[in-house]
């Protein structure tokens, strides 16, 4: 295997043991078909030099990558499912199938969706739909280049079976996707250990996280060491939440299994992206009371993070972790508003004046029903794209007495340092946005005829944003 000088492997997660996983053997697919690489994030951790055959034996067959795991390790966790507590999850379709570093030094786990059955899949299948897997590089690339902190989709890989699902015309086409992901450590990994009463194991586990990804935190006195990991998960999972709202992003499914230490999104099923500010906005048809609606979001993952406290109630005394607890919403709206500047692509002037423009906007975008992702794109660099914004499709919504307080606050605020508003990509008229419609449109041909092209051209436009907003 010719790895760059780059990859530097790990078998880390394996040191907790046993009662942490179970050693699983992936599915034997009919068919491998490489449907996407993603050779920027295969870059950082040193696998862009594998061939493309190498890829499918690794991200498809899933012989093992030197120096890390030589089994796939199925991950046990519990969770909170709609609040509803289910003590039978775990790796039902997935597992961790290896780690590494990056060029940043960072642990990374390269995890699947999509893999086969294991001790968890109860009565599934264990297999992903294609479009399910197209789904989540849609999303990720999507989010990436909004700025979420997000897993990156590693690998899809077409595998040849055909699917029976209610949700979607069956037979269907099945496929497996890699996940690029800082943790796979979820909340619902601690809750496991506390539904079975092993405070030793939670100990362990806290202390594992605790050295691997984020070794600032540490103390030596244990109940302080567990306060410092609370607000540290706090403030990681306050901070990917501000920017879901900011990127008007609906994850759909904020299950306490969905949300892992490290504080980054992942595991994509029915997400949408808002067409227009609607607190009310869901992303999954079986979310009948609007639980993780989009406006609700923030309270999900607070809820979600009081139940992670709850299970370090062993080594620390409630009302201490209780008062932890209290730096998520401080957090969220501080986030909230860097995520806004960021998104208009402007350099701070203080809490007060970004107060004032985040709100003038915000108001703006709830009263109008401006189109959300266009008016970003319109007002990316401040008043210097003003002309721009007049050219667009919804230069009406800014000539109206309703956008005067945007354009007020938005006075002496300059383009944030590096962004270039030559840049190709604002020489087109409408943003490059991902709504429902426009997913199914991207669907519909690979289903029908196996036509990729609005795939890739999507994948493409994506990229293009990606650097014209500075994040590439």
């Amino acid at each position: 295997m010719p790895v760059s000088s780059r990859y530097r492997p790990s078998s880390s997660h394996a040191a907790l043991g046993p009662d942490f996983h179970d050693v699983v053997a992936a599915a034997t697919f009919p068919g491998h078909i490489l449907r996407y690489r993603n050779q920027r994030a295969a870059t950082t951790v040193g696998l862009d030099t594998l061939t493309d055959a190498e890829w499918i034996a690794h991200f498809g067959q899933f012989e093992p990558l030197a120096g890390t795991f030589g089994q796939p390790l199925a991950l046990r966790y519990h969770g909170h499912q709609f609040r509803s507590y289910n003590p039978d999850l775990g790796d039902g379709r997935g597992f961790l199938f290896a780690q590494l570093y990056d060029d940043r030094g960072r642990l990374l786990d390269l995890a699947t969706k999509g893999s086969g059955r294991t001790p968890w899949s109860r009565t599934a299948d264990g297999r992903l739909t294609l479009k399910g897997g197209v789904r989540e590089v849609l999303a990720t690339s999507m989010l990436e280049a909004l700025g979420v902190d997000t897993s990156k989709s590693f690998s899809l890989i077409e595998t040849g079976e055909s699917l029976i699902r209610g949700d979607e015309p069956s037979p269907t086409r099945s496929s497996v996707l890699v996940r690029l992901s800082h943790s796979h450590i979820r909340i619902g990994t601690f809750q496991r250990q506390a539904f079975h009463r092993r405070t030793d194991n939670i100990a362990t586990l806290l202390d594992y996280t605790i050295k691997t990804y984020m070794p600032d935190v540490w103390r030596d006195e244990p109940a302080a060491r567990a306060l410092a990991f609370l607000e540290e998960v706090c403030r990681r999972v306050a901070r990917v939440g501000a920017q879901w709202m900011a990127a008007g992003f609906v994850h759909g499914v904020l299950n306490t299994d969905n949300i892992n230490i490290t504080g980054e999104s992942f595991d994509y099923g029915p997400w949408r992206f808002l067409p227009v500010l609607d607190p009310a906005f869901t992303a999954a048809y079986f979310d009948e009371t609007g639980l993780y609606a989009y406006g609700r979001q923030p309270d999900a993952l607070f809820w979600n993070l009081t139940r992670l406290a709850e299970c370090l109630l062993g080594i620390a005394d409630q009302a201490s972790l209780e008062k932890t607890l209290g730096v998520f919403e401080p957090v969220l709206r501080r986030e909230f508003t860097s995520a806004m500047l960021n998104r208009l692509g402007v350099e701070s002037r203080g809490a007060v004046l970004d107060n004032e423009l985040v709100r003038a906007l915000w108001v703006f975008l709830s009263e109008t029903k401006a189109p959300f992702e266009q008016t970003f794109f319109n007002w990316f660099g401040g008043l210097a794209s003003a002309a721009r914004a007049g050219r667009s499709p919804s230069q009406a919504f800014y000539a109206a007495e309703a956008f005067q307080p945007v354009r007020e606050a938005l006075t002496d605020y300059a383009p944030r340092n590096g962004i270039d508003l030559a840049h190709p990509f604002f020489a087109r008229g409408e943003a490059c946005a991902m709504l429902i419609e426009e997913v199914e449109a991207i669907w519909a041909p690979i289903a029908e005829w196996d036509d990729w092209s609005a795939f890739h051209a999507k994948l493409k436009d994506i990229d293009q944003m990606r650097a014209a907003y500075g994040l590439a």
